[in-house]
């Protein structure tokens, strides 16, 4: 359980500026596969005594200084002791190699992130909360139905990201024989990335787009590449993955005991999300054949795309109000 001395940034190097109503600190912590994990931790400046808690991560690709750390920082404003934390090999956060996923480790490290925040002496152990946006929104789910502690989950434009590697886009490839050629070209990779003595990458987004592409990668081209969340340690904006990077959610879904979560859940998705069909079929599925579903709920938010719950785009889609609201109703 000794935590790995880790080189933190300790300036502000965000893509959103800097709340005058909250102080800011680097914090780390240990998951129990023993990576050392860095956290982003937002706390406001007028608190007293132990706080509710909430620990924020995502997108998949993405790092703490971008949308997850707004997410916290604002959630602080509103009177959380709140973290943003970098993923198991990405980020300012430790494991080797780097740029490697596992479902079961990344649900680890929101369940790691829980442990943090509940020993902390101006936490309330018993009133802490997640928030998974994008591919830690399924992540975010994963955790929620293994972890009783967590009182509260949202979920902000997810996506599952077992089900997009195994099935590809909107089930487009949801064939044994994709799956198969897939696992063809992972196993040949590996002996290739071992002969060449390092991993390679799978490419970021798509830089310079084509004309030709789909909205979906116009909209992440948006936020990833441009200077409104462009960001020098985020996977998405740079290098990407290692190709090999998420081998294993060819095999692995996630969301199996979804029904099981008895805390309270909030779906968040944009009504012209390209990954919409996530959230709704994530929430359906939560609820079918399941004893507790008086504390879920799916918001769709109208006119928002996959990104502008990211940042809130040029409309402040995100909508914090109804997520403090929904978490202060469920703590009671």
């Amino acid at each position: 359980m000794k935590k790995e001395e880790l080189t933190l940034v300790q300036e502000w190097d965000k893509t959103f500026e800097k709340s005058e109503k909250v102080d800011h600190e680097k914090v780390t912590f240990v998951n129990r596969y023993g990576i050392t994990l860095a956290a982003d931790l937002y706390k406001p400046k007028t608190a007293e005594g132990k706080l509710p808690a909430i620990a924020v991560c995502g997108p998949f690709g993405a790092v703490k200084e971008q949308c997850s750390g707004l997410y916290a920082q604002t959630m602080a404003e509103k009177g959380y002791l709140s973290i943003a934390f970098d993923p198991s090999f990405t980020g300012e956060s430790g494991g080797n190699v780097r740029y490697m996923a596992s479902p079961d480790i990344n649900t680890e490290d929101f369940m790691a992130a829980v442990d943090y925040l509940s020993l902390r002496e101006d936490a309330d152990a018993e009133k802490v909360s997640i928030i998974g946006i994008c591919g830690w929104g399924g992540m975010a789910l994963n955790t929620a139905a293994l972890d009783p502690r967590i009182k509260v989950t949202i979920v902000s434009t997810m996506y599952d990201m077992t089900r997009v590697n195994a099935k590809g886009y909107f089930d487009a490839e949801d064939s044994e024989e994709v799956r198969y050629q897939h696992r063809v070209a992972m196993a040949q990779q590996r002996l290739t990335d071992l002969k060449n003595g390092e991993y390679a990458l799978g490419g970021g987004v798509v830089d310079p787009i084509p004309e030709d592409a789909p909205f979906f990668v116009k909209d992440y081209y948006d936020y990833y590449k441009t200077p409104r969340g462009y960001h020098k340690r985020s996977l998405n904006s740079n290098g990407g993955w290692n190709v090999i990077g998420c081998e294993s959610f060819l095999n692995q879904p996630i969301l199996c005991y979804s029904n099981e979560i008895r805390n309270a859940v909030l779906v968040l998705h944009g009504e012209k999300a390209h990954s919409r069909y996530f959230g709704e079929d994530a929430y359906n599925n939560m609820i079918t054949n399941s004893n507790y579903t008086s504390n879920k709920e799916l918001l769709i938010i109208p006119g928002a795309t996959h990104t502008d719950l990211y940042d809130g785009g040029e409309k402040n889609y995100i909508p914090f109000e109804k997520i403090d609201s929904f978490i202060k109703e469920h703590l009671n």
